[in-house]
């Protein structure tokens, strides 16, 4: 266990900073054990830990603090990265001042610093989960064990494997009566849940088609490795870029569009029919694709259209639509929030055509989603999304696989797929070699589809 010393948060060497945190160790009693739950008797405040203090971690701990359903405190921090960490406290402590009550010896830093935060808890506070997606399962499980309610990011799953298990432990989470909320907060627009009713109710007919569209710039790139870096923290921390990781820019950009569009078909898709394509990435060794262009068919035969594309200088687009016999539907309209959801007659969308539409402005489903986990905890109601997730992050996944291998991949397949992308990432190390390694030339394996078919790479 590793502490941090939070004065002089700027730039040091991995070597200073052992060497500092050594002296640290030595001199304070606790060096070595675990931290007791901090919380004292008859006290109703919630606890929690933030594991994973990226942007999007850091976020999801605004939010958290920002619930109004009685009182909160951040009281652990973890990660890999010192200086993701300090600036992370920095905003948070800055904003939420008492709020953030996270002293360095509650901010932990290492690939085992995840157990050391859950253990400043007790049975029935949240851990955040906001590290990149291939620990979802390692972290969760721990969790469970230690009773404690959960709120993490998507996807929870990269491949078949890893979603099997997260569909055993949210079993799991449901027979200890965890809460347990995961990060497709589109789930909680208010606009959006409307629209399902509208759609439910016959309101364009029949649904005929889905169609959705995340065309945006280059992303998901990665320079070689630096020399003063390993291997594993390079490409934990350039996670997109890796399958293994995040299930690249497909699953980690594109699952919020893909379970939007299933939710309000009211269905999962039984199997995926693809393309994509690697056109330019320059220096890039990341595993990733420029282009994906998906057809899922669903069990009556619908299908969902998606396309995805990370090129600069090409058309842009970012949104949801559903097209029905007598009318049409807007899920998303530019970005996942506000999602300014219409419907319309007809298959323009013309604003002559516009028959109903949310009013604005509409409240951010970032914030609703831990509003609404927390009003679970608080009221001891049932409240499990894990299940959810992990088949939201496995119909993605199918998706991405048909793609990469150039066949039609059913969403048994998928489920019952061998190759599992990183089956040592619970005894990951700071000295442990990376789950995917590159070749003599400096590259990493990507897709080749019609050739290696049973595997992504």
């Amino acid at each position: 266990m590793r502490r941090m010393n939070i004065q002089n948060s700027s730039q040091t060497s991995r070597r200073e900073f052992i060497k500092r945190t050594g002296q640290v160790a030595a001199t304070s009693a606790l060096a070595g054990i675990a931290l007791p739950a901090v919380h004292a008797a008859g006290d109703d405040t919630i606890r929690v830990a933030l594991i994973g203090c990226g942007g999007r971690g850091t976020g999801a701990a605004e939010n958290a603090l920002s619930t109004k359903g009685g009182p909160i405190r951040l009281v652990a921090m973890a990660d890999v990265f010192e200086q993701k960490l300090v600036r992370s406290y920095e905003n948070l402590k800055r904003r939420f001042g008492d709020r953030c009550d996270v002293p360095a010896e509650r901010r932990f830093l290492g690939f085992d610093a995840y157990r050391k935060a859950m253990d400043c808890l007790k049975p029935g506070d949240i851990a955040i989960f906001a590290t990149p997606p291939a620990f979802r399962w390692v972290h969760f499980t721990y969790a469970i064990q230690k009773g404690l309610n959960v709120f993490m990011e998507k996807p929870v799953t990269v491949d078949g494997p890893t979603t099997r298990r997260m569909l055993e432990l949210a079993k799991e989470a449901e027979k200890k009566n965890l809460k347990v909320g995961v990060g497709l907060m589109v789930r909680h627009c208010r606009g959006r849940r409307e629209l399902y009713d509208r759609i439910k109710s016959g309101q364009i007919g029949d649904l005929l088609m889905l169609r959705a569209y995340r065309m945006g710039g280059a992303a998901g790139t990665a320079g070689p490795c630096p020399s003063n870096m390993s291997e594993l923290k390079y490409q934990v921390q350039r996670f997109h870029a890796f399958l293994w990781a995040s299930g690249g820019l497909f699953s980690d950009y594109n699952i919020h569009q893909i379970d939007e569009c299933c939710w309000m078909k009211g269905a999962w898709p039984v199997k995926a029919h693809a393309v994509g394509g690697r056109h330019y990435r320059g220096n890039s060794v990341d595993q990733n694709f420029d282009v994906y262009s998906v057809e899922y068919t669903y069990p009556d035969g619908t299908k969902l259209f998606f396309m995805g594309r990370s090129q600069s200088g090409c058309k842009e687009e970012f949104a949801s639509y559903a097209h029905g016999t007598t009318g049409t539907a807007i899920i998303s309209t530019a970005s996942h929030t506000p999602g300014r959801v219409r419907l319309f007659k007809g298959q323009d969308f013309a604003r002559e055509n516009q028959v109903w539409a949310f009013p604005q402005p509409e409240p951010s489903p970032y914030q609703l989603e831990w509003d609404d986990l927390v009003s679970a905890i608080r009221n001891n109601e049932p409240y499990n999304e894990a299940e959810r997730g992990a088949i939201a992050s496995l119909v993605t996944s199918m998706g991405r696989m048909a793609a990469h291998t150039g066949q039609e991949i059913t969403y048994e397949q998928i489920l019952e797929c061998k190759h599992e992308f990183a089956p040592d990432v619970d005894k990951l190390t700071d000295d442990s070699p990376a789950p995917l390694q590159a070749g003599p030339d400096g590259k990493y394996p990507v897709p080749q589809p019609g050739v290696v078919r049973e595997r992504e790479y």
